[in-house]
């Protein structure tokens, strides 16, 4: 089966990660990394890159890959294959825009108990 590439970021900053609350789609309401669909032509690593800054503002160098998951497809999308990357926090103040609702820095176990997209659990537990 064919999946569409997708991506986030786990932007990190000491022992906090970046959580945007999606704004649209079938994810809307839930918790999760920075992240999207890669466009035609665009790599994965450019495509977390350009959906951090979309989303948070800020610009970060991917400093390697958390997990990669099949995720099912939703509201009649095609299955993905989710790739999430892991980056340092640059300095900047981060700002919800795009897709983003809200966005909070937390620390993974509390991250744990908000209402999180899936695979987010998984991915956090990585983190430590």
């Amino acid at each position: 089966m064919t999946r569409a590439p997708a991506v986030s970021i786990a932007l990190v900053d000491g022992d906090r990660v970046l959580l945007v609350r999606r704004g649209r789609g079938p994810a809307r309401g839930l918790w999760a990394f920075p992240g999207g669909r890669v466009e035609p032509g665009e790599t994965p690593e450019a495509a977390a890159r350009r959906e951090l800054l979309e989303e948070t503002g800020l610009e970060a160098t991917l400093t390697g890959i958390l997990a990669v998951y099949d995720m099912p497809g939703l509201d009649d999308r095609p299955p993905l294959r989710l790739t999430v990357f892991r980056a340092i926090a640059p300095a900047g103040e981060a700002r919800a825009g795009d897709d983003a609702a809200e966005l909070r820095w937390v620390r993974p176990d509390a991250a744990r108990r908000l209402p999180l997209a899936d695979a987010m659990a998984e991915a956090l537990a990585l983190l430590g």
